[in-house]
Order: structure tokens, then sequence, then C-alpha cells
């Protein structure tokens, strides 16, 4: 019965979520906080344990085998990168993980960011537990995931994206304090308001180089002023003050801003305050675009043409450099807001943008 058991086990399918993040946009790796929900959408992985130590992947048409006993850094490119940091960060971890084959299929935009990157990761970390049935709960397997990302994938992400697709509950935003990563599910009732993904079709990339470049700035910024992070600024001002560096001025105004714009944004949904929401989104917007300047036309043409046709509040979401802007407006506003939205691309000649609602959703788990 065990070895019946044992063998269910480590065959199956598994989902994790992509995430839209409310607010709290580079502020993870500055050990601040972040609000993110998960999306309904994200991607599945069916497959089972094998008895060697080789990973045979397929996605599509696409498909890899690697072994995992030579498997490091560098050696794996594409999306099996990510797959493949999975499991050598588990080994790396003491932890028993053999090969798998398995087999990946999404409904989730890529490059759109919506973290189609740490959904593959966590489909990975939650298939490969319960196949090598490993003791290690959704919070160490998300840093597990974020591990696979920076040093597989080459991309020093934070944690914001892989505990969104781990610890996220259905109707919840979750409030993640990225120091201790403390988590706080927040319910979210919108009442008649909707969160509205526009998918700009600019691709969202963050291995060129910029995404490191910002994160850089701001280790840079809170060395220059003798902290463990942008988080320990308490006094703003002053902050600025001892900075000589303008560009390092405006990363550290938005890192503090964008903190308190987090807490703020918390406080309204506990108080079912949703219309003060919306200012602080396109607050946020104008912080990532003239402060952080991580932006891109497309994402400033829809925040604007969302909030010219009757949004609250809209923002570019994700690391930026391309990917998704939300609006949050009343249901009744919503064909509004495409439409002004779809218009405004059209008369640049750009590709159409997508839209989709976003629902928050439950977090990776078997299916």
């Amino acid at each position: 019965m065990e070895v019946r058991a044992r063998r269910a086990a480590m065959r199956g399918a598994w989902r994790a979520p992509g995430r839209v993040n409310l607010i709290g946009e580079h502020t993870d790796y500055n050990d601040g906080f972040v609000l993110p929900f998960a999306l309904p959408q994200g991607i599945t992985v069916e497959g089972e344990a094998r008895a060697d130590d080789v990973l045979e992947l397929y996605s599509g048409k696409d498909s890899a085998s690697v072994d995992l006993a030579k498997a490091e850094p560098g050696s794996v490119s594409g999306w099996a990168a990510y797959v493949v940091g999975v499991a050598a960060c588990l080994r790396a971890a003491g932890h028993r993980v053999g090969g798998a084959e398995l087999h990946f299929s999404s409904d989730l935009p890529i490059g759109a960011g919506l973290s189609s990157s740490a959904a593959l990761e966590c489909a990975t970390a939650v298939a490969l537990r319960d196949m090598y049935a490993i003791p290690i709960d959704d919070g160490a397997l998300a840093r597990i995931a974020q591990q696979a990302e920076n040093v597989y994938a080459g991309v020093p992400c934070g944690i914001l994206d892989q505990s969104a697709s781990m610890l996220c509950r259905e109707g919840h935003a979750l409030l993640l304090d990225c120091r201790d990563q403390g988590v706080t599910q927040i319910p979210v009732d919108l009442g008649p308001y909707r969160v509205l993904v526009v998918d700009t079709r600019s691709p969202h990339r963050l291995g060129d180089g910029d995404y490191a470049e910002r994160r850089g700035s701001c280790e840079r910024a809170a060395r220059r002023l003798g902290l463990a992070a942008l988080r320990d600024v308490t006094d703003l001002p002053a902050a600025l003050a001892a900075l000589d560096d303008p560009r390092l001025r405006r990363r550290v105004r938005h890192v503090v801003e964008e903190n308190r714009r987090v807490t703020t944004v918390v406080e309204l949904l506990r108080l079912g305050a949703i219309t003060e929401i919306g200012d602080l989104l396109t607050a946020s917007h104008l912080s990532l675009r003239d402060l952080y300047e991580v932006s891109w036309p497309e994402a400033d043409v829809a925040v604007a043409a969302a909030v010219n046709a009757g949004a609250l509040g809209a923002r570019m979401v994700g690391g930026g450099f391309g990917g998704s802007v939300i609006a949050l407006a009343h249901r009744d506003a919503l064909p509004s807001v495409r439409t002004a939205v779809a218009s405004a691309y059209a008369e640049r000649g750009w590709t159409r943008p997508t839209f989709l609602e976003a629902v928050p959703g439950p977090g990776a788990g078997r299916v």
C-alpha cells in the first residue's frame, strides 16, 4: 500500500499562477512592502518522476533534456533554465531530487509582466516537492524559486513574484514584508470596481541589464546612507540631501514613497475606500516613469487613455521595460476604458492591446 501511494505521489498535475502586483514596484529587493494577488491564469505542469537524474522537459514544440548531475549556471538557456534551476537549487539545499518528465502548458500571456517566469518556477517546485516528498514549506519553496531565477536565469529579482505565486489565497491580496517574509492576507472586496489588465504587447524583458542597474543603484544609495537597505530610510528629505547623485536621489525617493503607498492602499482596502486607491495607482506610475525610469511609451499611453476614459487610476506593473498596465475602474466604465486604450494604440500604429479582468485567485498547488 505504501509503495502504491508513493508511486501515485510521483505523478500528477500541478499549477502555479501568474500575478498582478496591485502596488509596490521595485520595493521587494529594497526590503520593502509589496501587495500582489494571484491570477486565475497560470502555468500547469504534468508529469512523473524518473529513476535517473535526467529532466525531460516539454513545452509545446520545444523540448530539452538535461542531466541534473551536470547542471550548472549557464549550462541551460531559455525557458528550460528556470526549470533546471529549481531542481538544481533544491539539490544544492540538500533535498533529494532526481529526474522527471515534465510537460508544461500555459494560459498566462508570456512577456506581459504578469510573472510567467515565477509561475514556471513555482509549478516546477511544487511538482518536484510532491514527487520526491520534500519536507519544505511554501515560503521556503518560494525562496528556492527566487534563487533559481537569480542564479540560473541571471535575473536579480526580489522575492515578490515567487511569493505571490506560492502564497496567495483566493479573494485576497498578499501583504508581504520582503525583509522577514512576513505575510498578511488582505481581503479584496472591490464592490462594483474591477482591476483591468492591459497587455501593452511590448515584450517584458528583465535580463537585458536595466533591471540589474536599478537594483545596483539602490544598493549603492543604501551603502552611502549607511543603511542595510532603502527600507530603513526614515527621513526622506535628509536622505536626499545626503546624496549628491541626482539619479540615486530619484531612485531613493521612489522606493520610500512607494512603500508608503503600499501601506496606505492596505488601509484603504480594509476600510472599503476603493475609490481612494485610484490616485495612488496613478502616482505609482508617475513615480516609476519619472523617478525610477522603467516605464515605456505603450504603458504611458495606456495609463493616460484609461484615466481619461474614466478609470479611477492606472499604472504599469512588473519590473518595467515592457509588459502590462492595470487600471482600476467601475465595471460600467470598462468598455469605455478598453475602447479608449485600443483607439490610442491604433492612432499610433501600434499592435492592438489585449485585456483581461484580474480576479484574486489561489496560489500554487496540485490539481
